[in-house]
Parts: C-alpha cells; sequence; structure tokens
C-alpha cells in the first residue's frame, strides 16, 4: 500500500499554480456538465488546484450568498497558511488510495463527504490559531449544518487523515488526531465533563484506526497503530497495536487481516 510519506511526496513542493486537479476537473466538466451544475461547481476564474478545492468546498454549501463569502474566506486562508491546502491535498490523495476511488483523486474532491469534512475544519482551524475565532465558529457552523458534524476549529488534525463518509463526526475542543489515522462514520471524541483544562479529549495517535459509531471520551490516548472496533465505549487509553472492542471496551485478540495495511505511514 502507498504509504503517508509517499503521498507527502507526490504532493510535491505545494505549488499554489499547480493545476493537475483543475485540468482533470475541466476535462470531466467537458465530458459531464451537468455534474458540475449538479454540484453547483463554476469553474469560471478558477486557476489553480486551489482555487478548485475553495470552489468545491464552498459549493456544498446551499445558499448562493453565504457560498460566496465563504469561497473568498476559504482562498483566503489557502493563500495565507499554505499548509492548509497542502493537508488536504495529502487528505484527498490518502483517501483516493484507500477508498478505491472510481475517477481518482478529482472524484474524491468532487464526492467524498470525509474529504470535505476535513477540509473544512482545516480552514476553521487555521482560522481559530489565527485569533480569528468567531470566523472560525462561523465556518464551523456552516459546515456543521451542511455535513452533519460538530468539529471544535481548536482540535488539532495531523497528516494524511481518512475520515470514511464523515456523517455525525463529533470532534472535542482539546482532541488530537496524529498523521495516518483512520476513522468511520459517526465517531465521537468527547468529554467525560469531569475532567478539565487543556487535555480533557482523547488523542487518537498515530496510525490508529476507529470504527463506525464508536465513542472515545476523556483525557486518555488511543495509541499507535491501535484499533477501536465500531460501535465500541472506550473510557481508559488502549495501548499501542491493541484492538479493543465493545462496551465497555475490552482488549480483543487481534488478527492480522484486520484493517491490513491502514496504520502504515
Amino acid at each position: 500500500m502507498t504509504t503517508l510519506a509517499d503521498q507527502r511526496a507526490s504532493v510535491g513542493g505545494g505549488d499554489p499554480s499547480g493545476q493537475r486537479l483543475l485540468a482533470t476537473a475541466l476535462e470531466l466538466a467537458a465530458r459531464e456538465p451537468m455534474v458540475m451544475k449538479m454540484l453547483a461547481l463554476d469553474l469560471a476564474g478558477v486557476s489553480d488546484d486551489w482555487e478548485l478545492m475553495a470552489a468545491v468546498l464552498a459549493g456544498t454549501i446551499g445558499d448562493a450568498g453565504v457560498r460566496s463569502i465563504v469561497r473568498s474566506t476559504i482562498l483566503e486562508v489557502f493563500r495565507n497558511d499554505t499548509s492548509t491546502p497542502l493537508a488536504s491535498m495529502i487528505d484527498i490523495a490518502v483517501a483516493t488510495s484507500r477508498n478505491f476511488e472510481t475517477g481518482g483523486e478529482i472524484a474524491t474532491l468532487l464526492f467524498a463527504r470525509g474529504v470535505h469534512v476535513l477540509m473544512a475544519h482545516r480552514v476553521s482551524h487555521s482560522l481559530w490559531r489565527a485569533g480569528k475565532k468567531e470566523i472560525a465558529l462561523a465556518v464551523k457552523a456552516i459546515f456543521g449544518r451542511t455535513f452533519g458534524t460538530d468539529v471544535h476549529p481548536a482540535a488539532e488534525f495531523g497528516s494524511g487523515i481518512w475520515l470514511d463518509h464523515g456523517l455525525g463526526f463529533v470532534v472535542g475542543e482539546t482532541a488530537k488526531i496524529e498523521d495516518g489515522v483512520s476513522i468511520w462514520h459517526g465517531v465521537t471524541l468527547g468529554s467525560t465533563l469531569k475532567d478539565e483544562g487543556p487535555t480533557r479529549h482523547p488523542r487518537l495517535r498515530r496510525g490508529s484506526t476507529v470504527g463506525a459509531d464508536a465513542v472515545i471520551l476523556g483525557d486518555i490516548d488511543i495509541g499507535e497503530g491501535a484499533v477501536v472496533a465500531a460501535g465500541s465505549v472506550v473510557v481508559t487509553s488502549v495501548p499501542p497495536a491493541t484492538t479493543v472492542a465493545g462496551v465497555p471496551a475490552k482488549q480483543k485478540t487481534r488478527t492480522t487481516a484486520s484493517f491490513a495495511g491502514f496504520g502504515t505511514v
């Protein structure tokens, strides 16, 4: 399987004038113009991949007036904080690789809700770190309504995250997700309401995997390469390279076939 290092290398130096995705989008628009209309995606005036990404993400918003404002905001973030679009491009590459997306990276960018959720959070997080907290919260609220998610702008996300589906994704303020983590839909990274301070939410360590509808609560670590099975409720730290399942989650025998390769970063 392609590693996260390979995905980073494929993004290259992050030249904002890159047009690889845009060229594919323009070819698709010429071949299937109805697709762009259905996605409220106007490629007129789009000159590079980062502008395309901003247009795609903003296109998920129903109100045309709000869409225009948010598109400008996203593009401003991309220009001022190049780590944000670069991280999103790695997310796109990783999602395409792991999800075997028909149509390649442009299909992932256009159609993968999980990629959109991650991109929206990366934008709001950049705004939050820049001190524009009210705008960050507004961006979070807009896309939360659009995608059915609730991800606090302060939550820290690493590189090459695979968020499959993205529906029902809830992440608290002090949560951290490291590089190469794989997450299914309906996952909650919340607090116990007992913990206080800057570490009251979980930390998903490098290359860990979290199954659908898992609930992970409190100031705990999901160790590097660990797997949390679908539907589990986790309230204590999980050691690295360990599989847990159940309510409450308990350690299970691990098989080599389970999520093979997903922790390769």
